[in-house]
Formats: structure tokens, sequence, C-alpha cells
């Protein structure tokens, strides 16, 4: 039976999910159309995700002009110079992405102002006369959750959830036994990662598993941890003085306890696969694609052998 930490509990505690939308009526189909404005393709896909914009959201243009006819969308998790290229070569003028474009939370420029990169970059947008959206609020507060819901079809984890608890879908999974060494290698094959790392017993045999991606926090994941129904915690990321140490003191006193670190692009980049597939019905006359910004990591396949003296 699950500990005193119930499963609406740790839901609730996903930081992604504290501010639960207010669901609004179903929309029509729209019209197929070649004639919508940034601010017009914006507002109809928050509207259809069902949510309400939090306060202080991060949701915002974060640079072009909102009047700007949109000729293509595309998704990504970040947008990356290498996205940015793509999406001029293929015409797309409207960026979606999950992400920030310039290298903080709510994309403050003062840190940035002098600096070569960001000059860049700002630059070849405004160049291209491209607009950049954050989605990443509203995404994560569509039910079911967006991001999760595109991790959950690349993994092929649908048959897994419990239907019976339809408001924790995309989060808790309870799988046929596995070791942890191989569930890892599975993900990362099917996750096309170069680089995941793993805490805990590579032989531990499990069946549980709990998934909280990107960034969500060590409140949120140690109290996933918590948890006696979940044996293995898939996270994007954490500092390692963290929720790590916590998970191999729990290995270490002998609990069946893991964790896997999937990366935060790895972990939540399939949500904007989905998102691509999902906004295609409301703007039939667009092109509509997903760019993948794709995993940053490599390691080396042999590590260098020290000169002989």
């Amino acid at each position: 039976m699950p500990n005193s930490v119930s499963r609406a509990a740790t839901f609730t505690a996903i930081a992604f999910a504290l501010f639960l939308p207010d669901l609004q009526a179903q929309t029509a189909p729209a019209a197929p159309s070649t004639h919508v404005t940034a601010q017009e393709a914006i507002d109809r896909i928050v509207k259809e995700t069902g949510a309400t914009l939090p306060p202080h959201t991060v949701d915002t243009i974060k640079e072009g002009d909102p009047t700007t006819v949109v000729t293509g969308i595309a998704t990504t998790f970040s947008p990356t110079m290498d996205v940015l290229r793509r999406a001029v070569a293929a015409g797309d003028n409207l960026i979606v992405s999950h992400e920030p474009t310039f290298y903080n939370h709510l994309d403050e420029r003062t840190l940035f102002a002098d600096d070569p990169v960001y000059k860049e970059k700002l630059a070849y947008i405004q160049a291209h006369h491209l607009v950049i959206w954050r989605f990443h609020d509203t995404w994560h507060l569509r039910r079911p959750d967006g991001i999760a819901q595109g991790f959950v079809d690349q993994a092929g984890w649908e048959k897994y959830e419990d239907p019976n608890l339809p408001e924790m879908k995309g989060f808790f999974f309870t799988l046929p036994p596995i070791t942890l060494k191989s569930l890892a290698l599975e993900l990362q094959q099917k996750f096309h990662a170069r680089v995941i790392r793993i805490v805990g017993d590579p032989n531990l045999k499990i069946t549980q598993v709990a998934y909280a991606p990107g960034a969500a926090g060590e409140e949120t994941q140690v109290k996933a941890l918590e948890r006696d129904d979940v044996e293995v915690l898939l996270v994007g990321e954490i500092p390692e003085w963290e929720t790590i140490l916590y998970a191999r003191d729990a290995q270490q006193q002998g609990r069946k306890k893991a964790l896997i670190l999937l990366g935060h692009v790895t972990s939540e980049e399939s949500g904007m696969d989905y998102c691509a597939k999902w906004l295609k019905p409301f703007f039939p006359g667009l092109p509509i694609q997903y760019l993948p910004a794709g995993e940053p990591y490599w390691t080396p396949q042999r590590l260098p052998q020290p000169n002989a003296h």
C-alpha cells in the first residue's frame, strides 16, 4: 500500500502542476486559413489548451512583431541558432518554443546586453522577421500535460498508466518487471539520448516508475521518491548536491530506490514533437513542423590514454 504521501499529494507537488487550469468550453476546429497573425495564432493555441494563463506567466512573445502574418509554425524545445536557421529555410516565421530564447527563465537580457552571442542571435531573428513565442506554462497546464503526453507517446507507455487516475495521466507507471540498467538502456534508445546518468543498483528489479520532467525541483523529486509505490524516478536535471545525494543515500541504506537523469532536453523534447501534431487541426491552412533542438551533450567512447614516461 502507498505510504502517507498519497498519489494526489505527490502530483500536486509537481512544479508544473501547481496551478490547475480553469477548463474552458471546447471550441470547434478552425476553418482553413492562410492569413493569421502571430498574435491570433498564439491566442488560439492558448485557448485550445483549456488552461488559463497564470499570473506572471513566461508564455509571452520574446522577440518579433505580433502583427506578423504567419507563413509557417515551428515547434521546438529551444530556439537554438540551428533551429532558427532550419525554420527560416523552411519558411516558418512563428517559433513556438518550450524553453527560453535568451538563456534564463525570464529571458532577461541585462547580462547579455553587450554579449556577442546574444547580439548575433537577436540580429538573426530580427533580420528574418521571426516571432519567438514561449509555450511553457499553458502547455504544462493542459490536461493531460502536453509535455507528459509527448513522453508517454514516445516511450510507448500509455498501456502502463492507471486508467482510474486520469488526473495523474503521464506521471505514474507500472511496468513489467525490468532491471534498472535495462530500463535506462531502453529509455536511452527510445529517446535517442547520448548521455543518461543513473543513481542506483543496475541490477535492481523494478516495476513502479514516476516521471517528473525538466527541472521540477528537489521538493517535487524527493516527495516522489518518498513514496512506497515509486521505485525509480525519471527526471531532467537537478543540482548534484540535492536529489542525487538523497537517492544515493537511499540506495546505500538498502532501500529500493533509484534515479535516472535523462537531461532536461531529453526529458521534455518529445512533448514539443507532440505539440506540432496537436496544433495541425487548428491551423489547417498553415505548414506546421517540429524542429528538434537536440541533446547538447556528448561523451567520448574511450578516454585518451596518458602519455607513457
